[in-house]
């Protein structure tokens, strides 16, 4: 378990800030009439949040090359 989470460091804090960042949109800018896929409900904007976010730091992620 240590090692698949050093493995998938950047991937986890990634999901942790942008389902923060999602959930801070759904506070202050949120769907006013509730017809908002996304944005209308909290869960949904932070689970897209968290996605969002783990794969954008997923960019940063180092490929290992095998050894030769």
């Amino acid at each position: 378990m240590k090692k698949w989470m050093t493995n998938n460091l950047l991937y986890i804090i990634g999901a942790l800030a942008g389902a923060i960042a999602g959930y801070l949109y759904w506070y202050k800018i949120g769907c006013a009439s509730g017809t908002c896929l996304i944005t209308s409900k909290p869960v949904n904007s932070t689970i897209y949040g968290a996605l969002m976010g783990a794969l954008l730091f997923g960019i940063f992620k180092k490929q290992r090359t095998s050894g030769s």
